[in-house]
């Protein structure tokens, strides 16, 4: 998603395509896990630990790869509206934070399912509620009577804050499954 914003904000077409590749390989990799989960739970017959695991992976690999559709969704973005910007400067600094709090919440979430930190995990809650705010603040640039970029921008910029939203939403589930993985209880 940091990729897909800096081709978004500096209508980077190369970066965009490379992005929106990329989107094949994270669905080939989500598809192999659930196969080998499927192949696990039906040959060895995984009770109690060793369920929640194959079940829990299952569920985080559904939000990481939708995580990864999301990202493909602002590089099209990009694409489409190549060579100008989707964005208009006076929301460059807008969609740069929703970039940045998107980065940050990843990384949190990553150094959640390696270490199971439990702490990290119920933080992450959290740390969405500033892309919250932020996609707030987007809907209300764009229900200002001074927008003046039309209708075609305040939809780019509406599924955009979608996105970016939709994105910290499922790293905070990727957190909750690793809590509930971890201590077999929800957070």
């Amino acid at each position: 998603m940091q990729r897909a914003t800096t081709a978004l904000l500096t209508a980077d077409l190369k970066i965009a395509e490379e992005i929106i590749s990329e989107d094949d390989a994270i669905d080939a990799m989500q598809h192999d896990i659930e196969a080998r989960a499927i192949n696990l739970m039906a040959r060895q017959q995984p009770v109690a630990g060793d369920l929640r695991t194959l079940v829990t992976s299952l569920r985080m690999s559904a939000d990481l790869e939708r995580m990864g559709d999301l990202a493909h969704h602002v590089a099209k973005l990009t694409r489409m509206r190549y060579p100008s910007a989707a964005v208009p400067v006076e929301l460059t600094a807008t969609i740069q934070s929703m970039g940045d709090v998107a980065g940050k919440i990843i990384d949190k979430a990553t150094h959640v399912i390696k270490t199971q930190d439990l702490k990290a995990a119920v933080e992450l809650e959290t740390d969405d509620d500033e892309m919250d705010r932020l996609h707030r603040q987007l809907f209300t640039i764009l229900l200002d009577d001074s927008w003046s970029y039309g209708i075609e921008t305040a939809i780019d910029l509406t599924l955009l804050g979608r996105y970016y939203e939709r994105y910290a939403d499922h790293a905070v589930s990727v957190s909750r499954r690793v809590y509930f993985l971890v201590t077999g209880k929800y957070a």
